[in-house]
């Protein structure tokens, strides 16, 4: 009777292991990449790529037409230093984005493997397998 148990211990972890322990990872990588897909509001950015960029005074400008030139183009200026930082912050976010995805991919695949080391540890020790030799 103990030997059953024991299997059945093994069967009950193996079978949460590629079952419902599968199922958590991915929804752990899916809620990483929500995660950082919210950090960097990459859309939010990309929809006020060329807005003024912390300038708080951004409106109308009245007034002869030197002022309104130099309005001009300070409000030029601050557009293209938000498009620039934007552009830069969507870059990076899509680099995080795509770096999360790889190592998150990589964990699942090889999550499938960890239970079967065990095994290969056994099998490398009875061969008499060295990780290094002298």
């Amino acid at each position: 009777m103990p030997v059953y148990n024991k299997i059945m211990f093994i069967v009950g972890i193996l079978s949460w292991w590629y079952g419902a322990g599968w199922r958590q990872r991915f929804t752990m990588l899916k809620e990483r990449l929500a995660n950082t897909m919210d950090y960097f509001s990459i859309d939010l950015l990309a929809r006020t790529l060329f807005a003024p960029f912390r300038q708080i005074s951004a409106g109308r400008v009245n007034g002869p037409l030197g002022v309104k030139l130099h309005a001009f183009f300070d409000r030029l200026i601050s557009r293209c230093i938000g498009a620039m930082v934007r552009s830069i912050m969507i870059l990076v976010g899509m680099a995080t984005i795509l770096m999360h995805s790889v190592i998150g991919l990589m964990v699942v695949i090889i999550w499938a493997f960890v239970p079967l080391l065990p095994v290969v540890g056994i099998l490398l020790f009875i061969s008499g397998w060295v990780p290094w030799s002298l």
